[in-house]
């Protein structure tokens, strides 16, 4: 695989992953320039990181060739610079969600067919290992079709990105109904590591029905699920021949032959394994249904889906298909907005469809 070269804007949080895992395996990605407004900022990331860094964005995208940048930036200046570089023909990669609200994204839709824009978003979620292996075994038609999903492991649009992809729909309308429920959790780790002592807070868990037809979906999440050490994230997938559920599966070979089986993780460099340290890929049963597409390296899940999106957005720029498109995107987030509608106001809600899905 030749180098891939990108571009990157924005200087925040999720900028560091891109940083992080083109340092990690420089063979595969380089950070070319950056676009960093703040003049402190960008020499304390071009000392930590070597990386280029620019002021404007005409001096970034004249700093050299890039085959495609990503936007990494706040929701409401995602718009605004996905433009920007869109008027330039130049491919972006933008973070999630691309715009901040309905009105928002229908705007920024239309703007970028109208240039023929090649946009595409990085939403990593169905590309991080295990989530990844479940889409597949749903795929391989082994639970039949499939009827009820029930995703407890992201919030908003990253959860509804999982359902969509577990129950094997696009852009169809949902009767949406919800509630939120709040009760008290010792507090675990943040972005910024462990805790330093015990402190209780409010854990709220937002709880939602999507029913797409004659497919039901139930959304349920608390934010501490991302870091905590005593909540757990819960998969189940239910199809009329056998069900999924976290790391493990049954389904009926024939009538009366039931199988059962578990999603079986394969890691490199244990006991005597002398191959280095990385994630190779997860079995289910006999086969191979998720083999990671970055190996070698020491990436984390989520640093391993972000590097998926970057291979796949490569590959789309020179020709390939769509990795992850902004109608997609969009879809994803509107249905989010509209279920937190649902759970706040207590109605509920349907959704209409939408110009990126017409």
């Amino acid at each position: 695989m030749s180098l891939i070269e990108f571009g990157l804007v924005g200087r925040g949080w999720r900028a560091e992953f891109y940083l992080r895992i083109a340092q990690m395996q420089p063979h595969r990605f380089a950070v070319r320039a950056m676009l960093v407004r703040d003049e402190e900022r960008g020499r304390e990331i071009e000392e930590k990181w070597g990386v280029k860094t620019y002021r404007d964005m005409e001096s970034f995208v004249s700093s050299g060739p890039l085959l495609f940048v990503v936007v990494c930036v706040s929701r409401d200046a995602m718009p605004g610079c996905t433009l920007e570089l869109a008027e330039r023909n130049i491919p972006v990669l933008t973070e999630t969600p691309p715009a901040n609200d309905i009105s928002g994204m229908i705007d920024l839709y239309q703007s970028v067919s109208k240039l023929k824009g090649r946009v595409q978003v990085a939403e990593q979620y169905v590309y991080q290992p295990m989530h990844a292996a479940r889409i597949a075994f749903v795929r391989s038609g082994k639970l039949g079709d499939v009827s009820q999903v029930q995703v407890s492991a992201a919030h908003g649009y990253h959860g509804i990105s999982l359902i969509r992809k577990l129950l094997g729909i696009q852009f169809e309308n949902a009767i949406i109904s919800g509630q939120r429920f709040t009760s008290e959790i010792v507090k675990g780790p943040g972005r910024n590591g462990p805790p330093e002592s015990e402190e209780i807070g409010n854990s709220v868990q937002d709880i939602a029905t999507l029913r797409f037809g004659n497919q039901l979906a139930l959304f349920d999440f608390t934010g501490d699920q991302y870091f905590s050490w005593i909540r757990q994230n819960r998969v189940l997938v239910r199809g009329n021949r056998g069900e999924l559920l976290d790391e493990t599966f049954r389904y009926l070979r024939d009538f009366k032959t039931p199988i059962t089986g578990n999603f079986r993780r394969v890691d490199t460099g244990h006991n005597g394994n002398l191959e280095g340290y990385y994630h190779q890929g997860i079995i289910a049963g006999e086969d191979w249904v998720y083999e990671n597409p970055v190996v070698p390296g020491r990436l984390s899940d989520d640093e391993i889906a972000i590097a998926t999106s970057l291979t796949r957005m490569a590959d789309y720029v020179q020709g390939g298909p769509s990795c992850y498109d902004l109608a997609e995107a969009m879809q994803d987030h509107y249905v989010s907005i509209m279920m937190q509608s649902a759970i706040e106001s207590g109605e509920e809600l349907t959704t209409t469809t939408q110009p990126w899905a017409e």
